[in-house]
């Protein structure tokens, strides 16, 4: 991936990212951005707000320097990477301005450390990755057949409360062109123009199945909280939408795909609005193939922040091998079967461990405490699966 006189500047760079890659990434965003404001429109400035966007460049760029020599390991990242990349309209003429800016952020940052050699491997190193990235991300383009950064006009049908703070739209094409094909798990970015003329994008997971007459997303209102921002565009998207309104959406992108076509036993495993690509592949599955066992977990505060339940009733009233486990941290007045507290390993149904791929979507510390309690319970690492997105994508090779 580079060069043998580069490779060990790389590595010396290691201890010195875990301390000042932070500083850096601070650096380097906001220097780009003020160079480059029409650069906003391609990052969630509600992340900026909060870190939470400085935080995920500092661990891609720690990852990158601590795994430069196992490209297996980079791989899977690599993958995610070009998905999200290709859903916000990212092009080859991108990366040059974010290298200068990376590379003058850590010059700036470490000083008189930042000698000639080092920054030269960097140069070589980003070149590297950066190569990579615009060569996979074009072929993902063309294989769409779209150009960066295209959208199409969606028109909503439907508008749907599913929960206290979750909105399912359902929308058909407004050009009046075939749905674009998609796999369950995967995403679109819905792009809109907020007060001020600021044009922000978007992720949201396709929340039905694959196969139907129309597109549904299940949109999450993020509030105000301590550490971050209420979230422009899910309330913008709470507050404007309604049937018959128009959106601009992207094509369908993203790897984590559960394989929805098989016969064999599957367990999906969800909190909060992680729920919409579990239950996008519950509803694939019961299309297919309604015979197959399938244990569906999820997580929730309590019946009211509890979204598509009506999805997983008419699964249930088709699949005589579904077993759906619920958790509510507040009980209240939860209809029967629901299971108190935190999802617990040890109370979903069981199957076998060795076999069965798991997967996992939901907040970052769900995930983590389940994908720790999976390993414990004896669950081999490569039959888990789960969606990331931000600093969490890379924590298991920092």
């Amino acid at each position: 991936m580079i060069s043998a006189a580069s490779r060990p500047y790389i590595d010396a760079s290691v201890p010195v990212l875990r301390e000042h890659g932070l500083t850096i990434t601070r650096l380097f965003y906001k220097n780009m951005l003020a160079e480059h404001p029409e650069l906003t429109r391609l990052f969630n400035m509600g992340n900026q707000a909060s870190g939470a966007q400085q935080q995920s460049l500092a661990s891609a760029v720690f990852a990158y320097a601590a795994n430069i020599g196992t490209p297996e390991a980079l791989g899977p990242v690599v993958q995610r990477i070009v998905h999200k990349h290709v859903s916000i309209g990212i092009r080859a003429e991108h990366y040059p301005i974010v290298g200068r800016h990376l590379l003058a952020a850590i010059a700036e940052t470490l000083g008189d450390a930042a000698t000639q050699p080092l920054l030269d491997a960097w140069a070589e190193a980003y070149g590297s990755l950066a190569n990579l990235l615009i060569q996979a991300e074009a072929e993902m383009y063309s294989t769409a057949g779209i150009e960066p950064g295209e959208t199409r006009p969606m028109r909503v049908l439907e508008v749907k409360r599913e929960s206290e703070n979750v909105l399912s739209i359902r929308f058909v094409p407004a050009d009046d062109k075939p749905l674009p094909p998609f796999k369950a798990g995967q995403y679109v970015s819905v792009a809109v123009d907020l007060p001020g003329g600021r044009h922000q994008l978007r992720q949201y997971s396709l929340s039905d199945a694959a196969g139907k007459d129309s597109l549904r997303i299940s949109v999450k209102r993020e509030d105000a909280l301590e550490a971050a921002p209420a979230g422009e565009v899910s309330n913008w998207i709470h507050a404007n939408v309604k049937e018959g309104s128009v959106l601009q959406v992207t094509h369908p992108f993203g790897e984590f795909t559960p394989d929805t076509e098989s016969d064999a036993p599957i367990v999906l495993l969800s909190a909060g609005v992680g729920i919409t690509p579990m239950v996008s592949s519950l509803n694939r599955i019961a299309l297919v193939n309604p015979q197959r066992r399938v244990i569906f977990g999820y997580a929730a505060r309590d019946a009211a922040h509890h979204p598509l339940q009506d999805d997983v009733a008419a699964a249930k009233a088709v699949m005589p091998g579904l077993h759906v486990a619920t958790f509510y941290e507040h009980i209240g007045n939860a209809a029967d079967g629901v299971m108190a507290g935190r999802m617990d390993i040890a109370r979903l149904p069981q199957w076998d461990l060795e076999t069965t791929d798991v997967w996992l979507c939901g907040p970052l510390k769900f995930m983590q405490a389940q994908w720790l309690a999976l390993l414990n319970a004896g669950v081999p690492a490569p039959r888990l699966h789960r969606e990331v997105f931000g600093p969490d994508l890379l924590d298991h090779l920092l």
